[in-house]
């Protein structure tokens, strides 16, 4: 759950930072899967030091 939920925040951090330096919507789409993409890597370390923790 923890990946799902950096995804999604990393995508729209990502569209949001293209819309304000005035990107066309591919711009837009690229930066929000960039984005999604490298928050979903953090989540899943993230997961797996809560894991880690946990047991």
């Amino acid at each position: 759950m923890i990946v799902i939920a950096c995804a999604v925040i990393g995508a729209l951090l990502g569209y949001t930072t293209a819309k304000k330096r005035d990107g066309n919507g591919l711009d837009r789409a690229q930066y929000a899967a960039g984005f999604a993409i490298a928050f979903m890597i953090l989540g899943l370390f993230l997961t797996l030091l809560v894991e880690r923790l946990a047991s």
